[in-house]
């Protein structure tokens, strides 16, 4: 278990440029303007040869704990107390304001050790800083430039007595007891984050009445226990549940905040393997969920619809009936998605929903041998087979499996390109139904055999 480092300081000092550069991706939003966190976000982080997890937190305020602000702080106070050693970071080019003071008498206040972080010190300005620094009270500050990389030698320095020594945990990706790859996605205020803090049994996401406080996606490692398990030795399942920002309509998104927050959430769908797509049961299906649910079809990954607020929901039966059949016209590439009613704020549903999470990802993973393959195929064929346009028979031979994550099919054959749509259609949902695939989105190619005359006069 690699130990935990979290970057604390007052907002726009430039943590999340910190945390970017410390995992080697852009993957933590970074902006001009002040208070663009507001959860704590997690990276596998890496410096020299020192590994660790590194936490990005909001921008520490004293406001009401009542207030987003404050809601916000006290992810920021779950983070310290849950790390090994806390990066402070200041702004070299601000200088040491009140807020640094505050922040870093509550720090000398915890039982915690602290690294002091001179940023933006690319500057002359800086220098005044560097010497006023010692006034916190946290001895020598470790001077740096987190976005062009200034001092991180002297920053591998300070971290290395806390973090140096640990193992870093691997794993197969295609076992069965890996981690899920779990994305929570839907629109705005659809209860993305009470749900994910129901799951953990704490608040670990920050919460409200305002839409949109979620920015970035969060993705947090935890365990769920199945309470009735296929298998005894999987009764407790690693999951990496992400949470995403709301997805408005493309013409309501305006803010260049809210654009890198939905481009965040289209890169979260894209590492995901199971995509749970949250509805609001008091707004019924609308257009735009029917659009998120298209492009995690698009991208390949297993789909599961969740009713949330099932438990405020008014004509429940027909709400549920009337979802399943919108989704179907509106799905039409892809029949049989699950569909499960579920409250974030009372648990009903919720190990349903892990459940049918996990049997979706066996499909999605699923690879079947050839013998099996071709067997069904010859099958599939013989029962129907392709037309003969323009009175040419279209002849197809064999077929295999590419790959898997998701599956995906490679049919060889003479003619291929003149095989119509209903066919192909025909040969996908065969394989989807008969080999056990579901209702994962199945991706089938077609290629013509090279004909070992086309070179010769």
């Amino acid at each position: 278990m690699l130990p935990s480092v979290a970057i604390i300081g007052r907002p726009n000092v430039g943590k999340s440029t910190l945390f970017n550069r410390l995992v080697g991706k852009k993957i933590a939003l970074v902006d001009d303007q002040p208070g663009v966190t507001r959860d704590r976000r997690e990276g596998d982080a890496k410096l020299f040869d020192l590994k660790f997890r590194i936490v990005d937190t909001a921008g520490y305020e004293d406001e009401d704990a009542a207030t987003l602000p404050g809601r916000m702080r006290q992810q920021t106070e779950a983070a310290l107390a849950g790390a090994a050693v806390a990066l402070f970071v200041i702004d070299g080019r601000a200088g040491v304001t009140p807020l640094d003071e505050e922040i870093a008498r509550w720090l000398r206040s915890s039982d915690k050790p602290v690294i002091l972080v001179i940023n933006k010190v690319e500057g002359k300005q800086a220098e005044d800083t560097i010497y006023d620094a010692f006034s916190l009270g946290l001895g020598e500050g470790v001077a740096i430039s987190a976005e062009h990389g200034q001092g991180m030698a002297d920053l591998f320095e300070a971290l290395m007595p806390y973090v140096d020594g640990f193992e870093e945990e691997s794993y197969d990706v295609e076992a069965p007891d890996a981690p899920l790859q779990l994305a929570i996605v839907g629109r705005p205020n659809a209860g993305k984050s009470t749900l994910i803090n129901k799951l953990l049994g704490e608040n670990r996401l920050v919460t409200g009445p305002e839409a949109g406080i979620t920015r970035d996606s969060i993705a947090i490692d935890w365990v769920w226990h199945d309470p009735n398990p296929s298998d005894p030795e999987l009764a407790d399942r690693r999951i990496k549940l992400i949470d995403t920002a709301g997805m408005r309509k493309r013409a309501r998104v305006q803010e260049k905040l809210e654009k890198l927050s939905v481009a965040d959430t289209r890169r979260a769908i894209d590492f995901a393997e199971v995509v749970v797509l949250l509805l609001d049961a008091t707004k019924g299906l609308e257009h735009q969920d029917l659009k998120i649910a298209d492009h995690v079809i698009e991208e390949g990954r297993a789909l599961i619809i969740a009713i949330n607020k099932w438990d405020v929901a008014e004509n429940a039966s027909s709400l549920f009936n009337g979802i399943k059949a919108a989704l179907d016209e509106g799905l039409s590439q892809l029949k049989g998605v699950p569909v499960l009613a579920v409250s974030a704020a009372t648990g009903k549903g919720l190990d349903q929903m892990l459940k049918a999470a996990f049997e979706a990802r066996e499909s999605w993973n699923r690879r079947v041998s050839t013998g099996q393959l071709n067997r069904w195929f010859e099958e599939a064929v013989a029962a129907n087979p392709p037309p003969a346009p323009g009175g040419r028979r279209i002849k197809l031979r064999y077929v295999t499996q590419a790959r898997n994550r998701p599956p995906t099919f490679i049919v060889f054959g003479n003619r291929v390109d003149q095989l119509p749509d209903s066919y192909r259609r025909y040969l996908l949902n065969g394989i989807r139904r008969d080999l056990g695939f579901g209702a994962v989105p199945v991706r089938m190619n077609f290629r013509s055999s090279k004909n070992p005359f086309a070179t010769k006069d």
